[in-house]
């Protein structure tokens, strides 16, 4: 297990997560636990520490580490990719979640909202991270997905129920396990053949068992959805999130700015032709996927226009190479042509998904008593979000998962 080393950094450039604007010549102390003690004018953080290690980061930026609210470290998209993941046995299954789970790390990921995973090999991955066996970022999870019978995400191992009493079992199973947040597919979507996008795939009776009883429990729901009656239902009936939206309008995202319920786009998903081509997927799940774009498109800036809180997902895996860079990266790119400021979209991936997650006190900005989940970039981040492309090192709790340059003590 890697331990953090106390050190302050100086000579860089502050994006805090928290203030718009760069603090430029700042010093962050890090503590033996891999947590922030102090950030402020080097001289000032400096004199407050004392006698530790000293690291000179060339005058080079530092920002928040990135969450990204849509993964799947188990993704099974019909092609090669289901193949792979169906024909592990479990012990497979998790190394090959561990091999994702650095990739995301590395990629600048330091903490993801997982929404759907497959035989609950995530609670093992999880464990493993957490005790320092495997390198990975912070783990939320929702265990498996909920589908209704034949609903989306069956073939990805969604867990099926039907009925009121069947949605609250299903539940309880995820709960039992120790997910942190609950998933449910309330519609049909681009990965399932016998469905179409705008399928209705849960009748109120099932959505609003799901809703209660994680509620009940302290955990909130994010729903899988397409079109916008789906969503106006789920949100009337108390939902916390919605992932996709490929069909939202501009009252429903009024309804969700309204309501206080989150959105999670994954624009990438309806963009993405090469990253299918790469992982075989069949010609439909491709044509059904790019021809959603434009629709999906509508749907991200009526959000943005209305105000509805958003937070950054890739679904794709994070890591995964797109237009020369990541799909996280990219995703970002995409919500700022989409029409959102460049300082709304570095929140969209650091504070607000720290708030989704109830973990503001201690994660998602770079503050005293907060993890030390740093990135260090060539570039500047609060010009344009396209810096992330720069990235050349990450710390998690204080610990140096990559180094490019070979400042922070990891070797390239």
């Amino acid at each position: 297990m890697r331990k953090p080393t106390e050190q302050v950094l100086v000579n860089l450039a502050l994006y805090d997560g928290v203030q718009d604007a760069l603090q430029p010549d700042r010093g962050i102390w890090i503590d033996a636990d891999g947590m922030i003690r102090a950030v402020g004018q080097v001289d000032d953080v400096l004199a407050e520490a004392g006698a530790v290690r000293v690291v000179d980061l060339g005058g080079e930026h530092v920002m928040p580490g990135l969450t990204n609210m849509h993964v799947h470290l188990s993704l099974g998209l019909p092609g090669h990719l289901a193949d792979t993941v169906h024909g592990a046995n479990l012990a497979e299954l998790v190394l090959l979640m561990a091999d994702s789970a650095r990739r995301t790390l590395h990629s600048g990921v330091t903490t993801a909202r997982l929404v759907g995973e497959s035989r609950y090999a995530d609670f093992a991955l999880r464990r493993g991270i957490e005790a320092g066996a495997v390198d990975g970022p912070r783990i939320f999870t929702a265990g498996h997905a909920l589908c209704c019978t034949g609903g989306h995400g069956w073939e990805a191992d969604a867990l099926e129920a039907d009925g009121a009493d069947g949605f609250r079992r299903a539940t309880r199973e995820q709960l039992r396990a120790g997910a942190d947040l609950i998933k449910v597919c309330i519609s049909g979507g681009i990965a399932g053949q016998h469905e179409a996008i705008d399928t209705p795939q849960l009748l109120d009776d099932e959505m609003a068992a799901v809703i209660r009883v994680a509620h009940d429990w302290g955990r909130k729901v994010t729903a899988h959805a397409g079109p916008a009656d789906s969503v106006r239902r789920a949100v009337e009936l108390g939902l916390d999130c919605v992932e996709h939206g490929y069909e939202l309008t501009d009252d429903v995202t009024r309804l969700m700015a309204e309501r206080g319920v989150w959105y999670v786009p994954t624009i990438v998903v309806s963009r993405c032709e090469q990253f299918f081509r790469d992982s075989g997927v069949p010609g439909w799940l491709m044509d059904r996927a790019l021809a959603a774009g434009p629709r999906h498109w509508e749907s991200l800036q009526h959000a943005i226009r209305n105000g509805v809180p958003i937070a950054l997902g890739s679904d794709m895996p994070p890591h995964a190479g797109y237009d020369e860079t990541t799909a996280t990266v990219r995703e970002l790119e995409f919500m700022v042509d989409a029409g959102m400021p460049v300082a709304d979209a570095l929140k969209a991936a650091t504070t607000r998904p720290a708030q989704w997650l109830g973990r503001a006190d201690s994660l998602g900005a770079v503050e005293a008593g907060k993890h030390a989940d740093l990135l260090v970039l060539r570039d500047d981040p609060t010009r344009s979000v396209s810096a992330l492309r720069t990235l050349h090192a990450v710390l998690k709790g204080g610990v140096a998962y990559r180094d490019d340059h070979g400042r922070l003590g990891v070797p390239r």
